[in-house]
C-alpha cells in the first residue's frame, strides 16, 4: 500500500514535469494515458513515470544544445553576410571613383563595333552619379561639358533620341532626374476608363465589371470618376458597359484641364480641339446635359469618333463644328463664351511611352511653328471668352508636351498681348510651372500653372494653365503678327549721336523761328527769340518725315532695349553720322530754307504786287 503511494506520488510528479515542459512531444503526453489507466496498472505506470522523466530530461538537453547550435549558425551567416555586403560596397566604391571617361580613340573604336548596352548603361549611371556630386568626384582636367556631353552621347545612343531632344531635356532636367524621367517613357502607362454620370455612377460600375473579370481599382484619390484597369479576361473597350455609354476610355492625365475649367451648369462652353471627345462629354457630364457646347475640330477625319462618342455617351447638349480654330471668333462671335477649352496641337514631347517616333523625328523648326500655331490659338481662345460673364471668363490651355516653348512661353507671350491674368488651377498636385528658364525670365504668376511628369505622378507628361480674363479690350492693336521690321532709335548714352539728333532738331526750329521774324517785321509786329518755343510748321513735310523716319525723338527714356556690343553701338554711331551728313548734302537739312511757294505775301513783295490793301508796295 505504501508503494502504491509513492508510485501514485511520483506519477504526479511525473505529470507536472510533462505539463509544464515545453519541449515534451504530443506522443509522449499520449504515453501518459490517463489517470484511471495508471490507478489499473500499478507496473506498467511505474515503468512509464520513469520513462517519462528521462525522456523529458533528455529532450531539455536536446533542446538546449539545437538553439545554441542554430543561434550560432545565424549568428555566423549574419557575420558572412555583412562581410560579403561591406566587401562588395568597398568594391563598388573603388570602382566608381576610378571611372574615367573614355578617350577619342575608344570611342571610335566603341563606334565601329556593335553597341554594348551593358557598357552603355553602366556608363551613364556613372556619369550622373558624378553629375550629382561634381565638385567631389569629377577628375582634374575634366570639365562639367564634358562629362554632359558624354551623357548625350550615351542617351542618344542607348534609348534612341536625336540630339536636339536630348540636349532640350539635358537643359530642363538635373541628370539623375533625367534619367528617372527617360526611364518612364519607357513604360507604358496605366490604363484608365472615366465613369459616365450621365448613365451611371462609379461604384456600380465596379462592381459590374469585376464580375466581368476586369481587375480594376479606384487609385485615383484625385478624381471622383476615374477607375485604374490592371488586367481584364475581357476586352475593355467591347464590354456591354462600353458599348451602352457607362464609360470612356481615356487617359488620367486628360482629366486635369476639364476639372481645371471646372464647368458650370447652363453655361455656353466652347472646346477648341475636341477630338475624339472625352473632354467634351466629361465637360458635358459635369453639366449635366444643360447649357451649350461647341465642340470644334480642325480635321475632317477625326469628326466621325468625335460625333459617334458624343451620341453614345449620351450628350445631348454639344453642337460639332468644322472650322480653324484661329477663325472661330469671326465665326461663332467675339467675346461670346463663359468658357473656352483649348487642348492645343503639340509635339507629344509627355507622351513619348505611346508615340516612339518623337524621339527622333522632332526638330528645332517643329517646335517653334508648332509654338507659333499655339499662340495664334489661344489667343483666338481669349478673344472668345466674355469678360463680363457672371459665372465664367476663364480660359484653360493644356498640352501633353513638357517643353517650355510650347508651355510656358506661350502663356507669357498671352498675358502680355491680352488684359488676362493666371489663376489657380484647382489641382492639388503637380509640379509649378517655370518662371524663369535659362536665359528666359517669365511673369512671376506662371508659378500658378502646373506640369506633370510620369516619373513622378505616373500621369504621362501634361502641362495645364488657367487664365482669367479681365477685360474684352486688346492691350495694343495688331500685335496678332510678330514685327518684322525695327526701328532704329537714338541711344541716350551715345552722347555723340545725341548731339547731332540736337543739331538737326535745333536747325529745324531756327528756320522756323528766323522766317517768321523776318515775316513780323514786314507786317510791323514783335520780334520772337530763337531760344522760346514754337510750334513746328507742317510746311516742309517730306523733309520732316524723312528726318523722323531717320532719327525719330526717343520719348520714353526708360523703355527697355537689347544690350548691345561695343562693335555695335561703334557701327550704329557712324550710321547716324552719314544719315545727317547725306541729309545736308541733299537741302533737306540746311542752314537757309527754302521759301514757301505758299507765302503769298513774299511773291508780291518780290514782284512789286499789292499787298493787302491793294496797294503797291
Amino acid at each position: 500500500h505504501t508503494f502504491l503511494c509513492f508510485n501514485n506520488n511520483s506519477l504526479s510528479a511525473g505529470d507536472e514535469l510533462d505539463s509544464g515542459s515545453d519541449l515534451a512531444s504530443d506522443s509522449e503526453v499520449n504515453e501518459l494515458g490517463s489517470g484511471s489507466e495508471l490507478e489499473s496498472d500499478s507496473d506498467v505506470n511505474e515503468l512509464d513515470s520513469g520513462s517519462d522523466l528521462a525522456s523529458a530530461s533528455d529532450s531539455d538537453s536536446d533542446g538546449e544544445d539545437i538553439e545554441k547550435e542554430s543561434k550560432a549558425l545565424d549568428k555566423k551567416l549574419a557575420r558572412q553576410v555583412k562581410d560579403a555586403d561591406k566587401e562588395t560596397l568597398e568594391l563598388n566604391i573603388q570602382e566608381s571613383d576610378d571611372f574615367i571617361l573614355p578617350t577619342k580613340e575608344e570611342l571610335e573604336q566603341e563606334a565601329l563595333q556593335p553597341p554594348d548596352l551593358s557598357n552603355l548603361q553602366r556608363r551613364i549611371k556613372e556619369i550622373a552619379r558624378v553629375l550629382s556630386n561634381l565638385k567631389a568626384l569629377k577628375k582634374n582636367g575634366v570639365s562639367r561639358k564634358d562629362y554632359v556631353d558624354q551623357l548625350k552621347l550615351d542617351l542618344s545612343s542607348y534609348y534612341g533620341y536625336n540630339e536636339f531632344l536630348i540636349e532640350l531635356l539635358v537643359e530642363m532636367f538635373k541628370a539623375a532626374e533625367l534619367l528617372q524621367l527617360i526611364e518612364a517613357f519607357e513604360k507604358p502607362r496605366p490604363v484608365c476608363i472615366r465613369t459616365n454620370t450621365l448613365k451611371s455612377r462609379r461604384r456600380d460600375l465596379a462592381g459590374v465589371l469585376l464580375n466581368r473579370g476586369v481587375n480594376l481599382d479606384s487609385a485615383l484619390t484625385w478624381s471622383k470618376v476615374g477607375l485604374v484597369v490592371y488586367d481584364s479576361q475581357v476586352p475593355i473597350g467591347a464590354t456591354p458597359e462600353y458599348m451602352a455609354g457607362h464609360y470612356m476610355l481615356q487617359s488620367a492625365s486628360s482629366f486635369l484641364p476639364v476639372m481645371a475649367l471646372a464647368p458650370k451648369e447652363k453655361e455656353n462652353i466652347l472646346d477648341m480641339a475636341a477630338a475624339p471627345g472625352g473632354k467634351t462629354t466629361y465637360i458635358a457630364a459635369l453639366m449635366k446635359n444643360t447649357g451649350l457646347i461647341f465642340a470644334n475640330e480642325m480635321k475632317k477625319q477625326r469628326l466621325p469618333s468625335l460625333t459617334a462618342n458624343i451620341s453614345r455617351m449620351g450628350v445631348t447638349n454639344t453642337i460639332v463644328i468644322n472650322y480653324d480654330g484661329r477663325e472661330l471668333p469671326k465665326v461663332l462671335g467675339i467675346n461670346s463664351r463663359d468658357r473656352v477649352l483649348l487642348d492645343a496641337p503639340c509635339s507629344g514631347t509627355g507622351v513619348i511611352s505611346k508615340d516612339e517616333s518623337v524621339k527622333s523625328s522632332k526638330s528645332l523648326e517643329d517646335l517653334q511653328k508648332i509654338a507659333h500655331l499655339q499662340q495664334q490659338l489661344l489667343l483666338a481662345a481669349i478673344d472668345l471668352v466674355d469678360a463680363n460673364s457672371k459665372t465664367g471668363g476663364y480660359i484653360v490651355y493644356s498640352t501633353c508636351s513638357i517643353t517650355v516653348m510650347e508651355n510656358e512661353a506661350v502663356i507669357d507671350y498671352a498675358l502680355k498681348k491680352r488684359h488676362v491674368k493666371l489663376v489657380p488651377c484647382g489641382i492639388e498636385f503637380g509640379e509649378q510651372g517655370f518662371d524663369k528658364f535659362r536665359q528666359y525670365r517669365f511673369n512671376p504668376s506662371l508659378k500658378l500653372t502646373r506640369r506633370f511628369y510620369p516619373h513622378t505622378h505616373n500621369l504621362d507628361g501634361f502641362f495645364v494653365a488657367k487664365l482669367k480674363k479681365i477685360s474684352n479690350g486688346k492691350r495694343s492693336p495688331n500685335t496678332d503678327e510678330p514685327s518684322e521690321t525695327v526701328e532704329e532709335v537714338v541711344n541716350l548714352n551715345d552722347k555723340e549721336a545725341v548731339n547731332l539728333h540736337d543739331e538737326v532738331v535745333l536747325n529745324d526750329k531756327e528756320d522756323i523761328v528766323e522766317e517768321k521774324n523776318k515775316k513780323r517785321k514786314r507786317d510791323g509786329g514783335p520780334q520772337e527769340n530763337g531760344n522760346s518755343s514754337v510750334g513746328v510748321d507742317n510746311g516742309n513735310k517730306k523733309s520732316d518725315d524723312q528726318k523722323s523716319q531717320i532719327i525719330p525723338v526717343v520719348k520714353k527714356q526708360w523703355e527697355k532695349r537689347a544690350k548691345l556690343s561695343r562693335e555695335e553701338i561703334s557701327q550704329a554711331r557712324e550710321e547716324k553720322r552719314e544719315a545727317i551728313r547725306r541729309l545736308k548734302a541733299e537741302g533737306v537739312v540746311s542752314e537757309k530754307p527754302e521759301r514757301k511757294k505758299s507765302d503769298k505775301t513774299w511773291n508780291k513783295v518780290k514782284k512789286g504786287g499789292k499787298g493787302k490793301k491793294g496797294k503797291k508796295t
